[in-house]
């Protein structure tokens, strides 16, 4: 009768049953026999020979002499103080100049009153009147105007281009799309310039076709392609299991993506309308082609034909006209009030954000 003596191999899958099971097969083992004093070998599984594989190579870097393992730790905590580095960097920044803006716009205060600078229609530098509210009204028709107008326009595209357009389409249109988010906001203004103003003039009658409904179309245009771009980017990133599964349960592709994948995706979305927004609060270039440097006769005038001068086009007036009584310390107050209004505005419509965020599909 032959004694047969089994060693156990040395990832212990003769002792761990478990082990063995999960690489596929057996691992190896030893066999001796007293009496020929030979020795059968049993061929490795290919588990086992990755495994052993993977403890040689485990080994031969826990073993270099330059201490691989300490060199990787040293790069990671470098790596991770780097980003923490530039967060604060980028924190102080945007913290400092909200500081000395808002310092700046609180010395302006101490000469006009609060109650008079953010409440009065009036503004009229001779008569130490300087009422801000005309401005106020002016920035948030025209950035509500074009968000209205461009908003949609941008998700229906990103839908389009997400979902439902050919792919040698889509990976066309998508560069192109990038490219319209580069172009200056005054190439927008002249653009408008010669092809809104006189369209609006010849439309509707009116003496100039500069005011706020030329304006909004213009920053409409101008935030469109960001729109798309970020709602785009919103849309792919849906999982893809909650749409198939919305077309195995027998939604229609439309249904889908107004029931299923629009909503999923609506915090990404309206990151970019807070985005595009702020853009057309403090654009420029475009409202001083558009729009000009007025204001309406009227408070609350509805009249979108009407002039419509923002805040920001107001600041660029007082720096530039170099007429206006105590213009340096009047520019600090509207710039600190336009930095205000642009906090607050992005406050609002991150209301929305943080309810979908709690209602959205699959949380």
């Amino acid at each position: 009768m032959t004694n047969r003596v089994t060693l156990s191999d040395p990832f212990g899958a003769t002792n761990h049953k478990g082990i063995s099971d999960r690489i596929g097969a057996k691992a190896p083992c030893v066999c001796l026999s007293p009496r020929g004093g030979g020795r059968s070998v049993r061929r490795k599984s290919r588990g086992a020979r990755c495994m052993e594989q993977v403890v040689n190579v485990s080994n031969a870097q826990a073993n270099q002499p330059s201490g691989g393992h300490a060199r990787r730790l040293f790069y990671d905590r470098l790596g991770r103080y780097l980003f923490l580095a530039s967060a604060a960097l980028m924190t102080l920044i945007i913290f400092s100049i909200i500081f000395f803006v808002g310092k700046q716009g609180l010395l302006t205060l101490a000469d006009v009153s609060p109650v008079e600078f953010f409440t009065s229609g009036t503004w009229n530098p001779t008569a130490k009147s300087f009422g801000a509210l005309a401005f106020i009204v002016g920035s948030l028709e025209t950035t509500l105007l074009s968000v209205v107008i461009g908003a949609p326009l941008g998700l229906l595209g990103a839908i389009f281009l997400a979902k439902l357009a050919p792919v040698p389409l889509a990976r066309f249109m998508r560069p192109a799309v990038d490219l319209y988010v580069a172009i200056p906001s005054v190439v927008y203004g002249y653009i408008g310039l010669t092809l809104f103003i006189p369209f609006l003039r010849s439309t509707f009658g009116v003496p100039t076709g500069f005011g706020v409904l030329a304006a909004s179309l213009v920053l409409a245009i101008m935030i469109m392609p960001t729109i798309l771009s970020i709602s785009t980017d919103a849309l792919n990133a849906v999982p893809k299991p909650l749409e198939e599964a919305s077309l195995a349960l027998g939604a229609t592709k439309l249904q889908t993506i107004f029931k299923v994948v629009l909503p999923s995706a609506m915090p990404g979305i309206i990151t970019g309308i807070t985005l595009t927004a702020g853009r057309a609060l403090g654009e420029t270039a475009i409202l001083i082609f558009t729009a000009g440097t007025t204001v309406s006769r009227f408070m609350y005038d509805t009249d979108v034909m009407a002039g419509g001068e923002t805040l920001a086009v107001h600041l660029w007036y007082l720096l530039s006209a170099g007429l206006v009584p105590d213009r340096d310390t009047i520019a600090d107050g509207i710039g600190a009030l336009l930095i205000l209004t642009i906090l607050v505005f992005n406050f609002l419509l991150v209301l929305p954000l943080k309810y979908f965020q709690r209602h959205s599909v699959g949380r």
